[in-house]
């Protein structure tokens, strides 16, 4: 595997942010100066573009896209009906945390809100500071000035789909586009305004962007945003865009995406194509299905070599020998001692709720087949071997329907209740635990392209292309083991994406947009503080509105 913006780590590493007022300063440690850093179109793209994507995935807490802990994954998947991290005995209840975030009664003081928000306006800034390095080098030669536009188009992508998150997770933030805003010059953007100007800047982006894939080591594109991996965002975008185009969340309605209108640059011919969010997902559909297709085996996008995958749209590089990203997912959800039998270590935490494995089928004889791919229950085997406790006796059996309460201290099954993540296939080389191996992250891929075309098709009243769409990905997998889609309807769509992205981090995405995230799931029972749907988005981090006391906090806070 390439590594592609490793080389600008040593040249150029900006430095955490840890002060309150710190999302917006970055201050380089670099073995050479800035002058030297920015001057030729080779040292551009190292220092200005390629040192961002050193900060897509991650090591450490809170940072990067997905792979890390009390970041952007967590607070999409801990806060839903997909995943649980119970308290078992003395583990797990990190100050009520999980609990928090499982029922919907996190305050703005919460640290991974801050540091998430840290991150995200951290590698925002960078774009900033890269596009303002590019505009001021002078060239007259032709083809640096093409060269030096198409890495300006690619920071600007690579800033919109940071602001991506940070609009989707707090609503209203700080709009940012160039370095050396004072902090008391500041306002909060509404949401409407983020979503159109996060659309517009992937659609000024992409006639400077390459349409090579993304997902293919040893190329120069390797991990890094292409124009697919563009269009796939603006295609999330539409699909999300009655929610994002919303104003006032907590009226009760909502704009109708018929009347959402989006314009969006066709690669093919230079053309723009203008129509609503539905008719728009479908468009941009057109647009990638000559690019990517269903990998005809489910588990091949999440195998050690799923560089190989036809569908992986966008990951985050995996290599332990070149990358310093980690996925802790399976080290922090299986047993101790099912990480003794890896060879490795184990946290025991986060399993699938009752709900979720129930909706897969456990325990009955049709269940979806995509049951055993994502999930380690029952008996534990490695290697063809039966994993035992630690008396070296009893068997080690998860049991998925345990997870009766979000603290399990005292239960019978407390370290063993709930079926845990296997959805990437065990890298034997991986080091650290598991963490630093092989499988590449993947954030991106077509499958959701075809879900999301499958929702469009079913809002614009095509029921038959809907079907279609749908029923090519749940067969994709269960084959003629089980019957295919005779209907559609919201439950079915939110249903399907459950079954298709478990564990991938889009759920609360999903349940926002399909107005169930506020209600009530599993474990936990809708109550009053939430029924003006205020949850929707997380609220401002309590040190930001302390620096900026003439912002208002989202509402609900």
């Amino acid at each position: 595997m390439k590594a592609v913006a490793c080389a600008a780590f040593f040249i150029l590493h900006s430095s955490l942010l840890t002060s309150c007022n710190s999302f917006l300063t970055d201050e380089p440690q670099s073995q050479i100066t800035p002058e030297e850093a920015y001057n030729s179109v080779k040292n551009l793209k190292l220092n200005a573009l390629l040192t961002v994507y050193n900060y897509i995935g991650g090591h450490e807490q809170s940072q990067g896209l997905q792979g890390t802990d009390r970041g952007v994954y967590d607070l999409n998947s801990f806060t839903t009906d997909e995943q649980i991290v119970p308290t078992r005995g003395g583990d797990w209840f990190d100050g009520g945390l999980w609990s928090r975030l499982f029922f919907h009664t996190w305050s703005a003081g919460e640290a991974p809100l801050k540091n998430t928000w840290d991150y995200l306006f951290k590698v925002v800034i960078l774009c900033n500071e890269g596009i303002e390095h590019i505009n001021a080098y002078k060239t007259t030669n032709v083809e640096e000035q093409e060269e030096l536009e198409s890495y300006k188009a690619e920071l600007r992508a690579v800033r919109a789909m940071f602001y991506f998150y940070l609009m989707d997770l707090y609503g209203r933030v700080p709009l940012v586009t160039q370095t050396g805003i004072k902090s008391n010059e500041m306002t909060l953007a509404d949401r409407k305004t983020l979503f159109f100007w996060i659309y517009n800047e992937l659609n000024e982006a992409m006639p400077y962007l390459s349409d090579e894939k993304s997902n293919r080591p040893n190329t120069e594109y390797y991990g890094r945003v292409t124009a697919t991996v563009a269009y796939f965002l603006m295609m999330k975008l539409a699909i999300n865009a009655e929610v994002y185009t919303d104003n006032d969340w907590i009226d009760q309605q909502r704009p109708d995406g018929r009347q959402i209108i989006l314009k969006t640059y066709d690669f093919r011919d230079g053309e723009i194509i203008e129509a609503n969010a539905w008719q728009t997902v479908k468009e941009i559909s057109y647009l990638l299905y000559p690019y990517y297709k269903l990998a005809e085996y489910y588990p091949d996008n999440f195998d050690v070599n799923n560089e190989n995958s036809p569908e992986n749209i966008f990951v985050i590089p995996m290599n332990p020998l070149l990358y310093s990203n980690k996925y802790n997912y399976f080290f922090r959800s299986r047993h101790y001692c099912h990480g003794a039998a890896l060879n490795g270590g184990a946290e025991n935490g986060p399993c699938a709720t009752v709900s979720t494995i129930k909706a897969f089928g456990y325990g009955k004889d049709d269940y979806d087949i995509r049951l055993t791919f994502n999930f380690y229950y029952d008996e534990v085997i490695v290697n063809g071997h039966q994993v035992y406790e630690d008396d070296g006796k009893t068997p080690l059996v998860y049991h998925p329907l345990a997870v009766t309460d979000i603290d399990l201290s005292g239960e019978p099954f407390e370290k063993t209740a709930g079926a845990r993540i296997a959805k990437y296939s065990v890298d034997a080389t991986a080091r650290d635990d598991g963490r630093l191996g092989n499988n590449d992250i993947v954030i991106f891929r077509f499958a959701d392209v075809v879900l999301m075309y499958a929702e469009a098709c079913y809002r614009l009243g095509e029921t038959d292309h809907a079907l279609e769409a749908l029923n090519s990905v749940f067969t994709r997998s269960n084959g003629e083991a089980k019957s295919p889609y005779k209907e559609i309807n919201d439950d079915i769509l939110l249903h399907e994406r459950l079954l298709e992205f478990m564990w991938e981090g889009w759920r609360r995405n999903d349940l926002i947009r399909f107005d169930r995230f506020h209600k009530s799931y599993d474990l936990k029972n809708s109550s009053e503080h939430e029924a003006d749907r205020h949850t929707i988005v997380f609220p401002i981090p309590a040190d930001m509105m302390v620096m900026h006391p003439d912002w208002e906090q989202n509402p609900g806070y």
